[in-house]
Order: structure tokens, then sequence, then C-alpha cells
């Protein structure tokens, strides 16, 4: 009987996975200039190999995210290494502060096509816990004035001066939020949009420092 997927298990395969696929010839690939559908493809390989060693919900990243099980609750993100970033669907200002609410497996890539060969060489692969999920300036300098003591009227210029998103009365709930629960240091970098551009630069530089990021490096 497969056993039941942890996130133990999740970091380990995911590594295993890159290695393996870094040695395929994914001729399907061959032309693909779409980095959605090269993600699209990595995405399924994973989810695929996945159901075969273990019992694991697998979700659909149109609907959700792609590992919904309560246990695992995680989404795959799969960019290219020439410009590591991808989107994800806007719920509210509070995630740039708290997060996204689940965590992330980000695969990113080097693609090199020649004569009836596609290889997809992984050069990093990195899980980050959810409670890392938020925006890394924002968090840094939000913590920073909690301990140099702001008021609230502090943190809601700051907000308004950062552009997140948000009117009077959002601004007014997290200023209270931020001061009785300062947030944890995030470590994406989260652009204002109807949906969240996330970028994974500082992230697959983070070398296993930092409590929450598991990075491994190819």
């Amino acid at each position: 009987m497969k056993p039941v997927l942890t996130i133990k298990h999740l970091i380990e395969e995911a590594k295993i996975f890159c290695e393996f696929m870094s040695h395929e010839n994914h001729a399907e690939l061959l032309g693909v200039t779409d980095g959605k559908a090269v993600g699209t493809y990595v995405e399924h390989r994973f989810q695929h190999y996945l159901s075969e060693h273990y019992i694991v919900t697998i979700g659909s990243s149109a609907k959700g995210i792609d590992l919904p099980g309560e246990n695992i609750c995680t989404d795959i993100k799969v960019t290219s290494i020439t410009q590591p970033q991808s989107s994800c669907p806007f719920k509210n200002a509070r995630q740039k502060i708290y997060g996204l609410g689940y965590n992330l497996l980000v695969f990113v890539y080097d693609k090199k096509d020649s004569v009836g060969v596609c290889h997809l060489h992984f050069t990093h692969c990195a899980f980050i816990d959810a409670a890392r999920t938020a925006d890394f300036t924002i968090t840094k300098r939000l913590r920073e004035m909690v301990q140099d003591g702001a008021y609230k009227e502090d943190i809601i210029g700051f907000l308004e001066d950062k552009n997140v998103p948000g009117d009077e009365i959002v601004y007014n709930d997290l200023a209270d939020e931020v001061l009785c629960n300062p947030p944890v240091q995030g470590f994406l970098t989260i652009s204002n949009a109807l949906q969240w551009r996330l970028q994974y630069a500082r992230v697959i530089e983070l070398n296993n420092k930092v409590d929450g990021v598991v990075n491994y490096e190819w």
C-alpha cells in the first residue's frame, strides 16, 4: 500500500524528480517557447509521479492549488531561470503582509533545444513554507517599524506609500493587526496587480539559511 504524502516526502521527491527530468529528452516541448505550456507539462508530470508513489490529493491549477490536501496545501510553480517569476490569484492585500495562505514548491529550469532533443535542466528547486510567502521588503520594514515603536498612523502611512491594494478601512484593519501580530519575515517579491506577480530570485539564493525555505541547486 502506498504511503500518505508528507511535506518531508514532497521535498525529497521534488529533488529526485528534478534530477531524472534533467536527463530526459522532452521531445514534446521542442520549439515550445510558451512558459505556461512548459509549466503545465512539468506540473502534470510531477503530479503523476507523486500519484504513482503516494496517496495524495491532486488539485487543478485552473481551480485552485495543485496539491490541496490538508497536510500538504502546496501550489507548484514552474519558471524559467531567465526570469524566475510567476503569477497567482489575487485575494486581498493581507497576503502581501501575512503570506499567500499555502506553501509553494518552485521548479526553476533552463530549456535548451537541439536537433530532435529538448533538455530541461532544472537549476533550482525550492520549497517555501506558507509562513514565508509574504513580500520581503514590506514585511522587513513593518517588523522594523513595530520594533521601533511605530504608531498606527505610521503603519497606515507606510501602507499608503507602498500602494498596498486597499482602502482606508483595509489599511486601518491591517495596521491594527500588524501592531498586535507583527508579520513573519517573507521572502517573495510580490508586485501589486489584480494577479500577484511573484518573483523568486531572492528565494533561490538563500542557500538553506532560513527556516521554512528549502533550496536545492544543480
